[in-house]
């Protein structure tokens, strides 16, 4: 692992503040927690962020995601441990995330738009953007794992 590099939040905090904020608008959406947590986990899977991989793993246990569905989450195609919503928004996460590859294929759009009102398809693509603006933070400055301890929930 190479040291660490530069730190955003030190050397531009206006535009951490509103990555921040960004992050608190998607978060206080009301969109189903387990499904934000599915996509964090999941994008910063393909995305090889080692640190938002071990924040948003703990985080859903924390939350009471259960360790088997994280175990597996690479393989969700390969289980019946999701939800059709969950199963929605894990594709439509791999797609956005690798867009230069997929270009958001019209059948998993269409899938996520079935299973979500347009509201809420809103805020799963608006997850999916953010957290994959976090992981570009999070690999660019090469944040390490190993530190983050979940807050607690009252």
């Amino acid at each position: 692992m190479t040291d660490a590099r530069i730190n955003l939040g030190k050397a531009w905090p206006e535009g951490y503040r509103a990555l921040f904020a960004f992050h608190s608008t998607v978060v206080d959406s009301g969109l189903d927690p387990k499904i934000i947590q599915l996509i964090f986990t999941r994008a910063s899977q393909i995305n090889g962020c080692a640190f938002c991989l071990d924040m948003h793993t703990l985080d859903a246990l924390a939350a009471g995601e259960t360790t088997q569905r994280l175990l597996l989450l690479d393989a969700w195609r390969e289980t019946d441990f999701y939800t059709d919503e969950e199963r929605a928004a894990l594709a439509l996460t791999e797609a956005v995330t690798d867009v230069a590859g997929t270009h958001v294929p019209d059948d998993v759009y269409n899938a996520a738009a079935a299973v979500f009102d347009e509201e809420t398809l809103a805020k799963v693509v608006m997850t999916i953007v953010l957290i994959n603006a976090w992981n570009r933070t999070g690999v660019t400055q090469r944040k390490a794992a190993g530190q983050y301890t979940p807050q607690k929930k009252d």
